[in-house]
């Protein structure tokens, strides 16, 4: 079986990072450009968006572009990161639930053999 290029948890890691970075850059520069923050508070301003924490204080924005790229923003930002989270643990989380699929095959195999030896036994 041929392994993808996704597959190394290094690989999935990069291909995170960049998407995460990718959406703060674009809220950072987008948010700074529309509303005039400062590069700090704008990069502030999306990480609190990014992470649905939501605006803080003054730091809300004003224009009518401004409050629709926000918008925008915490829609595509917290589904990204959910994503990317996804996407780094998926496998581990895979070979988990299936761990404990087995496990609860095993009780309930377990389980019917016990049943069985108790009518048998009757």
């Amino acid at each position: 079986m041929r392994k993808h290029h996704y597959h190394s948890a290094f690989n999935r890691g990069l291909y995170s990072l960049a998407l995460v970075l990718g959406i703060v850059l674009i809220g950072t520069f987008g948010i700074h450009f529309l509303e005039n923050f400062s590069y700090i508070d704008s990069f502030y301003f999306t990480s609190m968006i990014a992470t649905g924490q939501g605006p803080v204080g003054s730091l809300t924005p004003q224009t009518t572009a401004g409050k629709i790229f926000t918008s925008a923003l915490a829609f595509v930002s917290v589904g990204a990161l959910l994503a990317s989270l996804g996407f780094l643990f998926g496998p581990f989380l895979g070979k988990l639930w299936r761990i404990g699929v087995l496990k609860l095959e095993e009780e309930i195999k377990s389980l019917h053999h016990e049943e069985k030896k108790h009518r048998d036994s009757q």
